[in-house]
């Protein structure tokens, strides 16, 4: 399976604050790009939009702070991925939801750390949401 390299790496902090902090810069950037929801464009979707609150409210779903930690050291990597990877994920069906597609992209930081990014699809609408990042096996 093809991986997409970036050039972003994790993001740095001994603790949960110090790692949101650093990931809410990122956000912040993407955020002022737009008046209404933020999003991303991807060149895999053909410069589709890919909204990304539903990310904030899955993250803070979770009940461990390590793991809220872990995934977030990858935000930055994961915009990157999304915005330039032509790399075809692994999709599939949702098997609760007919009318919803997941995509999985892998892509490698700078440091050599292998993460995953999912996008969850509404096939009616077509809109594109971050769902979750990951970090690999």
């Amino acid at each position: 399976m093809d991986v997409y390299k970036t050039k972003a790496g994790k993001l740095n902090g001994t603790d949960f604050y110090e790692v949101r902090t650093a990931a809410m810069l990122v956000f912040k950037k993407v955020r002022s790009k737009s008046k209404r929801q933020p999003y991303i464009r991807s060149v895999y979707f053909k410069k589709n939009k890919v909204f990304l609150n539903l990310f904030w409210q899955h993250l803070f779903d979770k009940d461990n702070w390590r793991d809220r930690m872990r995934r977030l050291q990858y935000f930055e990597a994961a915009l990157e991925l999304i915005e330039r990877t032509h790399i075809e994920p692994q999709s599939k069906k949702n098997p609760n939801k007919a009318n919803e597609l997941f995509h999985r992209f892998s892509g490698v930081t700078k440091e050599g750390c292998k993460f995953y990014v999912q996008i969850k699809e509404n096939c009616t609408s077509k809109k594109k949401f971050l769902m979750s990042i990951f970090p690999g096996l």
